[in-house]
């Protein structure tokens, strides 16, 4: 894995500068910038490789692309004899099964054959649309209570030997967790860590103001963003319209899949905006509450005191925005002091 570092270090107030590091990872891109005293190739390379590190870490785990990942050689391994993790993945797998809980279900990590099977998974997209009796064998493989996690033995059962996991609505967020827990190990207090959108911030930016990050949404309405201001937090948004395509029968199918149904999410809800103190958190509730629908997904935001945005596709065409409270408070409205 190759990371850049922009060279250009931006000097604000004579003592403080602003480094940058970006590069692809997870099938994506990554962006991470540093606000620090001026600091010579040693820091700078001190930084690269917290980085690398971290996402070296991400995809040695969790790439389901990758046949030598943690989380394949598990998929792989049709057996209900115990399979020894790291201690990262029964984290991972522990903060999934509370998501599950609080999502009622519409987040379960076990959804890898239905994705697979909706073609988004390594094999691509199907000839055919999957048949009613295809999905109900497959759903026969997904549920919560397929697998057992040991956190103390180190050990994953599987129920049955053909359960298979799919991490990647956890993994973006935590792997932006992890390099901000190895910057401030560094001594490093004011960063954003971006990944594919997934964002954590720390402290402020270069100018003192708090760092702004763009929230993304459906339609003609990317033009205009909405901006938030974010301390010592993290965002994540998930959306129905990034991949998706048409099946034979002309239906549009998003990537994200129901577990309860066994089927793409079909409802009016689009996009969910999740601000959380873990970006771990963030991404996993925006993806479980995109799944859940409007009406649940607000439910679950007012019932947890979330800051949450819900974007609605309207009939007609356009779009409707619903905001929690707690999330009004972080738009970004002009310039601050």
């Amino acid at each position: 894995m190759h990371l850049g570092l922009s060279a250009a270090a931006l000097a604000m107030d004579g003592d403080r500068t602003v480094v940058v590091f970006n590069g692809p990872t997870m099938g994506t891109r990554y962006t991470v910038r540093v606000v620090t005293p001026p600091i010579g190739e040693d820091g700078r390379e001190s930084i690269r490789v917290a980085i690398e590190k971290e996402l070296d870490l991400a995809n040695r785990l969790l790439s389901t692309w990758d046949p030598s990942s943690e989380i394949s050689r598990l998929n792989s391994h049709h057996s209900t004899e115990p399979f020894p993790v790291s201690p990262e993945t029964i984290g991972l797998l522990e903060i999934a099964h509370r998501v599950t809980e609080v999502s009622g279900g519409a987040f379960d990590v076990t959804v890898g054959p239905l994705v697979e099977a909706w073609g988004f998974g390594p094999a691509g997209l199907p000839e055919r649309t999957p048949s009613a009796e295809a999905l109900a064998q497959l759903r026969q493989r997904v549920g919560p209570d397929l697998l057992e996690v040991d956190a103390r033995g180190g050990r994953v059962r599987k129920i049955r030997p053909d359960v298979s996991c799919d991490l990647s609505a956890l993994a973006p967020g935590w792997t932006a967790d992890r390099i901000a827990a190895a910057l401030e190990t560094l001594g490093h207090r004011e960063f954003i860590v971006d990944i594919g959108g997934e964002v954590v911030a720390r402290g402020r930016r270069a100018d003192g103001q708090r760092w702004r990050v763009a929230v993304e949404s459906p339609g003609r309405e990317r033009d205009h963003l909405l901006v938030l201001a974010l301390e010592n937090t993290a965002v994540a948004t998930s959306g129905d319209y990034r991949n998706v395509y048409l099946d034979e029968a002309g239906r549009r199918r998003s990537h994200l899949i129901d577990p309860r149904t066994g089927e793409p999410v079909a409802h009016e809800l689009t996009s969910v905006t999740v601000v959380h103190p873990e970006g771990v958190w963030a991404d996993a509730l925006a993806t479980a509450m995109l799944v859940m629908g409007p009406e649940p997904a607000w439910m679950l935001a007012t019932r947890e005191r979330l800051a949450v945005r819900l974007v609605a596709r309207v009939e007609g065409g356009g779009y409707s925005a619903a905001t929690t409270p707690w999330f009004e408070d972080l738009v970004w409205t002009g310039p601050e002091e």
